[in-house]
């Protein structure tokens, strides 16, 4: 292999990137029954864990910038998944609260997504999976300030 690509393939920004599309891909395979993708099961669970939220501060605690964020949030009310509202101190700002159809796909989808971090996860033995999310989550603190959150 030409020494340029292998160093291509050891770069951590590049193999992050596609152990992205890897994880994006396990979970849309385990989670095809319930036609949910992973930026759409995270805004669900960060919209249950703080009711009330609005986009802009979901976007940030999701890590994805305003435009994703509000195309995700749209297709959640689209379906039902989520109830909007004017928020009360800002009339411009848009509030979110989990709906019961929400509440009820979040308790069915969590043994799929449960199984779709055990298959990603499954080539590593159980000590390397302690390990790599454990460095993975370092490597993240170690740079919240560049975090979207």
């Amino acid at each position: 292999m030409d020494e340029t690509l292998r160093e291509l393939y050891r770069r951590p920004g590049f193999l992050l990137r596609h152990g992205h599309q890897i994880s994006v891909a396990v979970f849309t395979e385990e989670c095809a029954a319930f036609d949910i993708t992973p930026g759409q099961y995270g805004s669900l669970t960060i919209v249950r864990a703080y009711p009330g939220i609005d986009q802009r501060s979901l976007a940030r605690r999701i890590g994805l910038d305003a435009s994703t964020t509000g195309g995700i949030v749209n297709r959640l009310a689209e379906r039902g998944l989520i109830d909007r509202q004017v928020g009360s101190k800002d009339r411009r700002a848009r509030t979110m609260v989990l709906s019961e159809a929400g509440e009820r796909l979040l308790g069915s989808v969590g043994s799929a997504v449960k199984a779709a971090q055990r298959r990603l996860l499954a080539p590593l033995s159980a000590a390397e999976r302690e390990q790599f999310v454990g460095l993975l989550g370092r490597l993240i603190d170690g740079h919240r300030k560049l975090a979207r959150d």
